[in-house]
């Protein structure tokens, strides 16, 4: 079994486009997306129209999950916002679709897909908030410790009886072995830096614009598991972004860096 492992679009539709196109040379046997797939100041519907045109594995992440909460409780969207500008965007045979998307799936008796653990998908599985944001030039935020790795994967969901869980979320590429089970994180094909302050005000980088994702691949010897960044024009996202009022997810387009602490909206 040879995977090509996709999380967090976020909307960037030339980010995605890129990412498959390097896919189609690898030759897998299955696409896996791992949900956060619209919401932002990019192109929510376009994506939308062009992964329901495809039979990828999907499952949702949080923000479909508030951008179907946002919908249902009508009112104007908040166009500042990243879920808010995508519900503005939406119709009615994208809500239909983003209804039908899972918030798991084990796409084999071993292998779970999760957007951040099996039982929320609003906790990071490969990392931890410290609550330290600004400390020293803390971001508020570190790699999770063996200990908080495998308490995740007892909290509920099977995971623990899976050889492989992919995972997403954190927008942070990541491989860690726990116990009998690969875990891997692909990173974001959409957006390389964020600052959120859910739990606690933190801020992740990645450093470098380009898109992300992993290929994991079934083996004699066990899983493999290999992350793979993409070029793609991301300054044309990063025009976009700005024309919709969000300069700093321009910036987090342009550089994979937040411009300045203090100006994320999740």
């Amino acid at each position: 079994m040879k995977l090509a492992v996709l999380s967090d679009i976020h909307g960037n539709l030339p980010a995605l486009r890129a990412v498959l196109e390097d896919v189609e040379r690898e030759r897998v046997d299955t696409i896996v997306n791992l949900g956060d797939i619209l919401s932002g100041p990019l192109l929510p519907r376009e994506t939308a129209d062009f992964l329901m045109a495809r039979d990828l594995i999907t499952i949702a992440g949080n923000h479909e999950r508030q951008v179907l909460q946002m919908k249902d409780a009508g009112g104007a969207p908040d166009l500042r916002s990243s879920d808010g500008y995508a519900v503005s965007q939406l119709q009615a045979p994208h809500y239909d679709w983003l209804r039908t998307l899972p918030a798991t799936h084990w796409l084999a008796d071993d292998v779970l897909l999760v957007h951040g653990t099996p039982s929320t998908d609003l906790v990071y599985w490969l990392e931890t908030i410290t609550r330290d944001f600004g400390n020293e030039g803390s971001r508020g935020i570190r790699a999770a410790s063996a200990g908080e790795i495998a308490t995740r994967m007892a909290a509920g969901g099977g995971a623990e009886r899976a050889s492989l869980v992919l995972c997403g979320h954190s927008h942070v590429p990541r491989v860690v072995q726990s116990a009998s089970t690969l875990v891997v994180n692909p990173g974001s094909v959409g957006l390389q830096a964020y600052e959120d302050d859910h739990v606690a005000r933190h801020c992740t980088e990645n450093g470098s614009p380009h898109a992300r994702y992993a290929i994991v691949e079934r083996r004699p010897a066990g899983w493999t598991a290999r992350l793979c960044s993409v070029a793609y024009d991301w300054h044309a996202m990063e025009r976009l972004a700005a024309a919709n009022g969000r300069p700093d997810w321009a910036h987090a387009l342009a550089t994979g860096r937040m411009p300045a602490l203090g100006q994320w909206r999740p």
